[in-house]
């Protein structure tokens, strides 16, 4: 990435009697280029790029299907959606200042949103406990809006605000089919989860058929991390990386925080009444998918290598302790 090709967009964005100085890539992401845009004036915003040479991960079939509730959230469309749901429960998100799908300014679809250039949520709370203790009070408030809301059925964000239904007949349903994808795929790429394909099947079926009915679907992140939490100047928590905004199951949300965090930072995030059943089929269900999703983004070009490889081997060793002979 040039400054050339986003001073325009950026001038745009902030205002032309600014003139774009730098561009710097931001790591983390996967499925989008982030970029950090500092102009003349050392104001600056962050630039999301939704192009293919951004997207380290090797195409799969089913990927631009809004119907499966766990294909890849990539696109401004949805997180267009996400961002006007989020901010309707009263969440801070970033401010969008351009969005440009007719590449009037860059020839993929591109958005420029407001910079928070401080630490993260995480960051903050690993160097000072105390000081992110106010931030960490407002995002269990800002999870209470998300639980509470109602919507009409589950699924991606962007589809059922859109009148769009899913595929599937049920959370746990289309859990377990994303499940079995995963376990196939995983079993693809290394032996020991081959070895254990059945029994991790058959885990998988009876934990599924365990879960009962349920018809209420609140607004779930689906990958929220406290380093996809930035804070603002007034100590308010900041949601980013929101395509995969979903309405699902409570439970998928409070299942990737506690795999995510040590007990100590998920201990003031967690909540009483989740669904034990639910919990057991969608952890094992993240562990397989935290196991392929690697597996998979190994095959690509990935910088990291030696960071997602472990990601990988934890989660893979973590499955299948849940199947283990004793």
């Amino acid at each position: 990435m040039t400054r050339d090709q986003l001073a325009g967009a950026a001038r745009a964005a902030l205002g032309d009697g600014r003139r774009l100085e730098a561009v710097e890539r931001l790591a983390g992401g996967s499925r989008k280029g982030v970029y950090r845009l500092t102009m003349d004036d050392a104001a600056t915003a962050i630039a999301y790029l939704w192009e293919k040479s951004e997207n380290y991960w090797p195409a799969a079939e089913g990927d631009d299907d809004l119907t499966d509730p766990f294909s890849p959230g990539v696109g401004l469309d949805l997180f267009e959606a996400a961002h006007a749901r989020l901010g309707s429960l009263g969440l801070r998100v970033p401010q969008i200042h351009l969005v440009d799908r007719d590449r009037t300014h860059y020839p993929a679809d591109l958005a420029i949103v407001e910079d928070f250039p401080g630490e993260d949520l995480m960051d903050l709370l690993n160097r000072d406990p105390r000081a992110a203790e106010p931030t960490m009070a407002r995002l269990a408030d800002a999870l209470a809006a998300m639980r509470s809301h109602r919507a009409p059925s589950f699924g991606k964000v962007a589809l059922v605000d859109g009148g769009g239904t899913s595929r599937a007949t049920s959370c746990e349903n289309a859990a377990l089919d994303f499940a079995l994808g995963c376990l196939a795929e995983a079993a693809s790429r290394d032996r020991r989860i081959a070895d254990a394909r059945d029994r991790l099947e058959e885990r998988l079926r009876g934990l599924a058929a365990a879960v009962r009915p349920r018809v209420e679907y609140s607004v779930v992140h689906g990958e929220l991390g406290l380093d996809h939490v930035l804070v603002d100047r007034d100590g308010n928590p900041v949601l980013i990386d929101i395509e995969d905004l979903l309405y699902f199951d409570v439970e998928w949300e409070h299942v990737f925080l506690q795999l995510r965090h040590p007990e100590g930072h998920y201990r003031r995030l967690a909540v009483e009444g989740l669904d034990e059943d639910r919990l057991a089929l969608y952890t094992l269900t993240q562990r397989l998918s935290l196991t392929a999703g690697p597996l998979r983004l190994l095959d690509g070009d990935f910088p990291d290598r030696e960071f997602m490889q472990g990601i990988a081997e934890h989660h893979l060793n973590e499955a299948l302790a849940l199947v283990s002979v004793v």
